[in-house]
Formats: C-alpha cells, sequence, structure tokens
C-alpha cells in the first residue's frame, strides 16, 4: 500500500535523556523481593539476585560453592530424596525488570510528574503497560509504555551502565510491533499498528490492519521517514558490528515482512554540527536479501538470517551471515528432510509482541536453529505425537552427520500442547523443557553419548518463572518473559549440580553432572576438590563407569584443550567408548543425514569451527582422539618384550627418559606448598618408562594432525599434558590425606595402620586400579607409599596376596625401609621372607648386592636359600631324581648352610647374627655351588 513520503501529521518527536544517569538511582536496589509461599527468598526458588556469583568468585572458596544467599544447601552434607535436593538445576537472574530497573527512572520524569501527582493509581497503570519490544546485541534493551494521556514511549535501558534512556515519544496510543536503534542512537527504526485497541478487539474482521514503518532521526529530532505503509506486519532490526572498535558511518537495517521477504536498508549518517543527519534522505540504496521463505530466524548475538524456502527436491535452510563490513554472504544451504509448507509462517527470535502470540493460532511445528562456540550447529523441532500420552522432538546435529529423536512417556496429559515445548540454547546444552512436565539438556558437543545429558521430571524439571508465560530467547542463555517484559539470563546453577551429583542414584546422571562440572561450568581448584570428595565416598556405587577416570580425563581435557586451536578434536574427554545403558522415560533413535555444505570456504569465525567439526565426521573420531591402548602397546614391546636391542631402539629409548625427565622436572615444579602425601623420588625404572612414553606417544599422535601448530609447541603440550596428569593425581591423594586427618603421617612401616589409613590404602587402590586399565602414570613415589600403607594396614597372607595380583608393586626403597626398620622376630621374618620371596629380578639383584643387606637372622636365609634352590629344580627338572631316602641329603643345601653359617659365625669372618648383616649373594652362591657338586649337576 503506497503513503506519501511525508511524515504523518499524528506523530510528533521529543526526546530527552535522564538527568544524572550515569549516577546510581535512589532507591533502585539490586535485591529481588521475597516471592512464593511464606516469604521464601528469591533464590530458593531458582532465581538468583544479582552479584551472588561474584560474591561465590570472590571468596574463591569450597564454602562460597555452598552458600547461595540465605539457601540452605550443603554439598555432600544433605541427602535429600530429590537430586538437586530442592533447588533449581537451571537459575534464572533477573537481567532486565521494568519494576525494578524503569519504574524509578519513571517516576522521576517530567512526563510522569502530573500523572503521578494528579492520581498515583494512575501512574501505577501506567506502569503496567511498560513492556520490552526488543534486545540488540550490545544488550541494550528497547522497550515502551503508555501514558493516561493515550501517548506511547520509546525508551532504552542499557544494563551496563544500569541507566535509562528516553528516546521518542509518539503522541498517540499505538500498538509497536517492533522496534531496533542503531549501534551508535542515531536513528530509530519502529513499526506499528495504528488504534490498538481496536485491532486487538477485531482483529479478523478489520478490513485493513495498516503497518507503518519509520525511520527516524534521534539525534536529535529531525526527520522521519516513512519505509513502509503495508497490511502484513514488518520486524525491524538494525545491524550491529560484531566487532565493536569504532563507529561506523553507514547503519544497515533489515526489514522483515509478513509477505515473506527480507529488505536491507543501507544508510548512510553525516554530522552537521550536533545533529546526525540521514544523507541523501530522499533515496535509500536497499538490496533483497531472501524471499518466498516459509520460516526465518534471527541471530542476534551472532548477526545471522536462518531462513527455510521450499523447493520440489525439500524444503532446503539458508543462513545469511552479515559481516562488520555491513557485506552479507548467502553461506550455508542445508536440504532437511522434514517439510514446513502446510506449517504458515513461523519467526523466531523477532517476535517479541505479546499480543500477537495470543491472537495467532498455534502452529504445530516449533523449530529453531541453535548454534555454539565450538562451532556446533543443531536443528531442533518437535514432532506431533502419535500416542496422546508422548511428546517427541528431534534434534539435528548437522556438525555431526546424524539426527536423533527422543520421544518422552508423561505421567500425565493434562492440558499438554505441543506449542508449549521450549527449545533453549545453553552453548554446550540444549534446553528441551516442556513445563510441568520434563526437562532435557541434550549434550550438543557429545551427543554420541546420552549419558552426557540430564533428563529431568518432577520437581527437579522446573525453571520457576518459566511454566505458564509465553517466552522468546533473543540472545543466548537468555529468555524474556513476553507477557511482563521481564529478561532473565538462565544459567545452569552450580550448587544445584553438585547436590545432584550427591544425591543422584544412577550412573547417567552422576556422569552427566560430572561431565557438565568440570567441561561446561569448569574445572577450578574448588569444583575439583568437590568432586574428590564425591569420589572418594561413591567409588563404589558407579557400576559403568570409573569416576576416577572420567575425572581424570575431563580435567585434563578442559585445562589443555585452549593452548591450541582443534586440540579438543585430539584429546580423550571420557574414558567410555560407548554407552549402553536406558535413561528411563525417555528413548532415543539415531537417523544418518547429509552433511551440509557450505558455499564459503575461506571463513572465519564460527563456520571455520563447523567446518572442522564436519572433517572430523568424514573419519572415525575414536581414532582421531589420543588412545592410551597405543602407549600400552608400546609399553609391552620396550619392557615386557625386552626390545631394546639395536640402535634405533636405544636411542628412541633415550628420548622417552628425556620426556619422563622433563615430565618429572615440571610436576615438581607445580607442587611447591608443603607436601602433606611423603612421595619418595623412587628410581622406578617401569614407572620412568610409561611416564616418558606417554608424552612420546602423545606428542607423535598430535603432530599428525596439528602440524601447523610446530613441533616445539606440541611437545610442550604433551609435556604439560602428563605433568597435569600427574598433578592431578597427586590432589587426589593430598585431598584424601586432608580428609582422613593424614596431614602428619610419617612414613614408618614399624607400626600398626589405623582405621583411616586402611581407607586411604584402598582409596589408592582404586587409583592405581583406573590408572591400569588407562595406562596411566601415577605420581613418582606412588608404589612405595601404597606398599608402605599395605603392610601397616594388611594382614599377612593378604599382604603377600595383594603383592602376587598385581595389586601392591613392590620397589626397592620399599624393600630397604622395610628390612632396616623391622625387628627378627618371628611375625617379621615371615613378612621379610615373604617380601624377599617376591623381589622382582632387577630389586632382587640390587639387595642381594648389597654387602650390608639387613638379613642376619638365619632363619631367613635359610629359608631364602631354600627358595632359590626351588626355583634352580624347577629350571632343571633332573635333581627331581635324587635319592631322598636319606636324611642326609633330603636338603643339602639347608644342612651345608646350616654348618656354614655356624662354623663362620664363631670363627667372626663375618658379622654377627645379633648385626644383623650377611652378604647374601655370597651365602647364595656358595650354597648352590656346593649344592650342584654333590648332586653332580
Amino acid at each position: 500500500m503506497a503513503h506519501p513520503e511525508s511524515p504523518p501529521a499524528l506523530l510528533r518527536g521529543v526526546r530527552s535523556r535522564a538527568p544524572g544517569q550515569s549516577e546510581r538511582r535512589e532507591g533502585e536496589g539490586r535485591e529481588a523481593r521475597p516471592i512464593g509461599r511464606r516469604g521464601c527468598p528469591f533464590l530458593m526458588v531458582g532465581v538468583a539476585a544479582p552479584g551472588a556469583e561474584a560474591k561465590a568468585a570472590d571468596k574463591g572458596s569450597a564454602e562460597a560453592l555452598r552458600e547461595d544467599r540465605g539457601a540452605t544447601l550443603l554439598v555432600g552434607a544433605t541427602r535429600n530424596s530429590s537430586p538437586t535436593g530442592g533447588a533449581m538445576l537451571l537459575r534464572l537472574s533477573a537481567h532486565f525488570d521494568p519494576q525494578r530497573d524503569a519504574a524509578s527512572w519513571l517516576a522521576g520524569q517530567p512526563l510522569a510528574a502530573a500523572a503521578r501527582g494528579a492520581d498515583a493509581d494512575t501512574f501505577l497503570e501506567s506502569l503496567e503497560t511498560l513492556r520490552t519490544v526488543n534486545v540488540e546485541r550490545n544488550g541494550n534493551i528497547v522497550y515502551t509504555w503508555k501514558s493516561t494521556r493515550g501517548h506511547t514511549y520509546i525508551g532504552l535501558y542499557d544494563p551496563n551502565s544500569q541507566t535509562n534512556e528516553h528516546l521518542y515519544t509518539f503522541e498517540k496510543d499505538l500498538h509497536v510491533i517492533s522496534c531496533s536503534v542503531n549501534n551508535e542512537k542515531t536513528l530509530l527504526a519502529v513499526s506499528f499498528l495504528q488504534s490498538t485497541k481496536e485491532v486487538r478487539a477485531d482483529l479478523l474482521l478489520q478490513p485493513v490492519s495498516k503497518c507503518l514503518t519509520l525511520l527516524i532521526e534521534i539525534c536529535p529530532i529531525n526527520n522521519v521517514k516513512v519505509l513502509k505503509a503495508v497490511d502484513s506486519r514488518i520486524r525491524v532490526q538494525f545491524l550491529y558490528p560484531v566487532a565493536e572498535t569504532h563507529a561506523f558511518p553507514e547503519s544497515c537495517l533489515l526489514l522483515i515482512s509478513e509477505d515473506e521477504y527480507v529488505e536491507k536498508f543501507n544508510i548512510r549518517v553525516v554530522k552537521e554540527g550536533n545533529s546526525a543527519v540521514i544523507e541523501n534522505y530522499s533515496h535509500l540504496p536497499k538490496e533483497k536479501i531472501a524471499d518466498d521463505f516459509i520460516w526465518i530466524q534471527w541471530d542476534t548475538l551472532e548477526q545471522r538470517l536462518f531462513y527455510i524456502v521450499p523447493k520440489r527436491s525439500g524444503d532446503i535452510l539458508n543462513c545469511v551471515q552479515f559481516y562488520p563490513d555491513k557485506s552479507s554472504t548467502l553461506i550455508l544451504e542445508v536440504p532437511l528432510e522434514i517439510s514446513l509448507t502446510e506449517v504458515g509462517l513461523k519467526l523466531v527470535n523477532l517476535e517479541c509482541d505479546y499480543y500477537q502470540g495470543q491472537e495467532t493460532e498455534p502452529q504445530p511445528l516449533n523449530l529453531q536453529v541453535l548454534t555454539s562456540e565450538k562451532g556446533n550447529m543443531c536443528i531442533c523441532y518437535c514432532i506431533a505425537p502419535v500416542n496422546p500420552g508422548e511428546v517427541a522432538y528431534s534434534v539435528l546435529y548437522l556438525h555431526k552427520g546424524y539426527s536423533k529423536t527422543y520421544t518422552v512417556a508423561l505421567e500425565r496429559t493434562d492440558s499438554l500442547q505441543v506449542k508449549d515445548l521450549i527449545f533453549l540454547n545453553l552453548d554446550y546444552y540444549v534446553a528441551v523443557f516442556l513445563p510441568g512436565h520434563f526437562l532435557h539438556l541434550v549434550n550438543t558437543q557429545y551427543p554420541d553419548l546420552i549419558c552426557c545429558n540430564f533428563f529431568l521430571t518432577g520437581e527437579d524439571a522446573k525453571i520457576n518463572g518459566l511454566h505458564k508465560s509465553p517466552i522468546v530467547s533473543p540472545l543466548k542463555s537468555m529468555v524474556l518473559d513476553l507477557s511482563t517484559g521481564r529478561m532473565f539470563t538462565l544459567e545452569i546453577n552450580k550448587q544445584a549440580l553438585l547436590q545432584f551429583l550427591w544425591n543422584s542414584k544412577l550412573d547417567s546422571d552422576r556422569l552427566a553432572a560430572l561431565h557438565c562440572l568440570l567441561l561446561h561450568v569448569g574445572s577450578t581448584t574448588e569444583m575439583e576438590t568437590e568432586i574428590i570428595k564425591w569420589i572418594s565416598e561413591n567409588m563404589s556405587t558407579c557400576i559403568t563407569f570409573d569416576p576416577i577416570q572420567e575425572f581424570i580425563f575431563a580435567s585434563l581435557y578442559w585445562r589443555l584443550c585452549p593452548e591450541a586451536v582443534n586440540l579438543d578434536k585430539f584429546l580423550p574427554y571420557t574414558s567410555l567408548v560407548c554407552w549402553n545403558e536406558l535413561i528411563p522415560g525417555i528413548t532415543c533413535t539415531t537417523h544418518i543425514i547429509s552433511l551440509p555444505v557450505l558455499k564459503v570456504q575461506n571463513c572465519k569465525g564460527f563456520w571455520k569451527k563447523l567446518i572442522s567439526n564436519l572433517e572430523c565426521v568424514k573419519y572415525d573420531e575414536l581414532n582421531l582422539r589420543f588412545s592410551s591402548k597405543v602407549v600400552w602397546r608400546e609399553w609391552e614391546k620396550l619392557h615386557l618384550d625386552k626390545r631394546t636391542e639395536g640402535k634405533r631402539i636405544k636411542i628412541y629409548m633415550t628420548t622417552v627418559f628425556e620426556y619422563a625427565k622433563k615430565v618429572l622436572s615440571n610436576f615438581n615444579t607445580w607442587i611447591t606448598e608443603e607436601r602433606l602425601v611423603p612421595l619418595l623420588q623412587d628410581e622406578d625404572y617401569k614407572h620412568k618408562l610409561l611416564t616418558g612414553l606417554m608424552a612420546a606417544q602423545l606428542k607423535d599422535h598430535l603432530m599428525r594432525h596439528l602440524q601447523y601448530v610446530g613441533q616445539k609447541r606440541i611437545e610442550e603440550i604433551a609435556v604439560n599434558y602428563v605433568s597435569k596428569l600427574l598433578h592431578l593425581m597427586y590432589r587426589m591423594m593430598e585431598n584424601i590425606w586432608k580428609k582422613y586427618s593424614l596431614d602428619f603421617w610419617v612414613f614408618s612401616l614399624g607400626q600398626r595402620g589405623s582405621s583411616n589409613e586402611v581407607l586411604v590404602f584402598h582409596f589408592m587402590c582404586r587409583m592405581l586400579r583406573a590408572a591400569g586399565e588407562m595406562c596411566l602414570p601415577l605420581p613418582p613415589g606412588f608404589y612405595t607409599v601404597h606398599t608402605g600403607l599395605g603392610v601397616q594396614c594388611l594382614p599377612l597372607c593378604t599382604l603377600l596376596l595383594y603383592i602376587d595380583q598385581g595389586v601392591l608393586h613392590l620397589t626397592e626403597t620399599c624393600v630397604l625401609k622395610l628390612l632396616k626398620e623391622l625387628d627378627n622376630t618371628e611375625k617379621n621374618e615371615k613378612l621379610k621372607l615373604g617380601i624377599l620371596m617376591r623381589l622382582p629380578e632387577e630389586i632382587g639383584r640390587k639387595v642381594g648386592q648389597l654387602p650390608d643387606a639387613p638379613v642376619g637372622s638365619t632363619s631367613i636365609v635359610q629359608n631364602y636359600v631354600k627358595l632359590l634352590f626351588e626355583k634352580l629344580r624347577n629350571k632343571w627338572p633332573s635333581m627331581s631324581l635324587v635319592d631322598r631316602s636319606s636324611a642326609q641329603i633330603e636338603f643339602l643345601p639347608l644342612n651345608y648352610l646350616i654348618a656354614i653359617l655356624t662354623e663362620v659365625d664363631h670363627q667372626g669372618q663375618v658379622a654377627s647374627v645379633d648385626q644383623g648383616t650377611v652378604n647374601v649373594r655370597f651365602v647364595e652362591e656358595v650354597a648352590l655351588k656346593h649344592t650342584t657338586m654333590l648332586l653332580g649337576l
């Protein structure tokens, strides 16, 4: 519908600023008021007061994680029936509340003074008309309100400075559909319906619903230009530069029409004194961006426009990317396997009109495109239910090449509508929320493992404040309540997540909480301390995964990935290869889909990451990620098979031990505080070999995929990875030491272990098992401390069984300490003999060659030589033919040894038994040589 270029006579612009707006407004407190039953604090019902997280960060302690503004949430202490312990897993924080952030400012405006003085109730009624109409990329919130005189006002709230600004006034009661202000605050675009009350009362019977779209100069008020005067509704949106380094002289405005087309106006603004004036006012350049679409979505944060166009072969998803230089490119085309032809026009993130949502018939399909900073792109849509008691929705993981359809059986079906299903972007997760029924947090980074998802029902699935009101999500992790105009930030509540970890009964819930805490929330020292406490008390309850392994891999993944681009694709984030367990209440089917093809290859930012993700899909992801099985195979070759001959092998072994030296040097540097765990620096060949081998293998693995990073940098990353692994292991030991009050523990083998030492010993057994299964090195001295605790805490038979089964590893340091510290009582002699009988060859050789080896007891020497002879007889089976009828030769070495020792001891040729020193190697050689001579072997 044509319209003259001159502005309508009904419009007159007024613009003002609040005096002293940079100052904090009096009485504008940031504390939320109590709501809910019995005046429960705001935080107790899932809405956080601003500043709560900052307070926790400033305290920098585990206690800060437990404190939530008066909420009685004790992490690791209370065990409620609800996994989240009564706290909401997703927490709302009031980002913009009209009553809190704008009402006090409006009350001080001259425009409201007369109304406030005449009738306070009348002024309050005008405040109730305040509603949010847009959220710009920089976070500024555009809102409108109406006065009792019938005027319509447009204001802006800056959440960074917490100030309000009056932009424009219409001296008529208008129904504002859409509104946007440019980055420089010089231009205002408004789309509105005239006669709001009439349109709202009888929309279908009106022959014409005239929509006007205006472009207004507001710095100061100069000109008003009519861009559109049509029957269909228009949405307006200024483009914002992604890199806000300086002000651009040109502004770009998008016009999205319900007539299924999008236009972009290029508006150049010039300065004339203190005024900002549109250049070439009569003719603004414009271009067609899209047309004939049946679905459209605006991505405010990333300045992207997604839209779906129907084709004969199927619907096509397109994406136009707008760049900081105001240019745009059709960058993506994706064929879809779903049809939207009969659904009707759907606008996403462009609809902030509460009344429009009430008047329009509900659509059977809710579809959204959600992206993340990791280069993930998902298409989420709900499916018309087949059974009345079920809800189905699909997530197309375009960055993975497959889709998953989830079907949820509902406990009740009262007042269920498919349109009530909400998709919210939390970057790392997609929150699928059906108010009053369930909350499903879908992990978009690792969708192949459904155990990394949260699926909550009942009280745990609540997001307070999002149960009845229609909402939209104009920015990532933010929601706008259309009915009240309130804006909330949505985040995962760390306190509730920790409580969820403590109270969960299912392995899938525990694993999801672990990964969320370590990979999404972020692995901090305080968080890791809380998780270690949980692991120490819940190791035996986890059946399908090892919590120690998951803690190690997830923490290392979080710490190391920022060190190089794409490093996250080649490091393991879990010890699990697959997950076959079912999650109660939900079923999942997987379908292979076609990979999207980008029309532009030389991309940056998100699109570059998406291309990288698509490249990884072409290969087996398990082969891309570093696996400890490679280390295990190489370790077997170098250690178990003794394949160390040859020049190349010797050079490689030298390199491996050089890496081990660097790793241990880093490890010792990081532990600067007083060591609670008395780790002794063992010269353990196997430990050093495994440590260096892991660093060498990781370096080779990363060099195959990240050659552009450089060999030196890759070596640093590999060394840091293994060093931090050892440090995490040590921190686990340190926290267990503190928990069981072994702060002043002395490594002494001559005393019996306490109950706390027994608990620490068994925890170290679990650490050893977890490391052994994944072929991970342990901190130097771990085996010595572990065996020492075993000597103190275990009965002799159990101790020897643990050594035989490989649970305890004998080290030279521990054996020498044991032989020196223990006296020659009968009990200790049995212990020493048992240890000597099980010494590894390399340690036994060293112990036996010591001239002052502490083996002075006659009975120990006798039994030790008996053991040696039995080994010799097993090696030479012909010895079994010896005639044993004679008592004199029944066991010749023992008889001969007794005689020799007695004679030598009496003659004083060696130290006496009381001195506790006998040359074991000398005794061994003499006894065996004489025996073989007598037997003729």
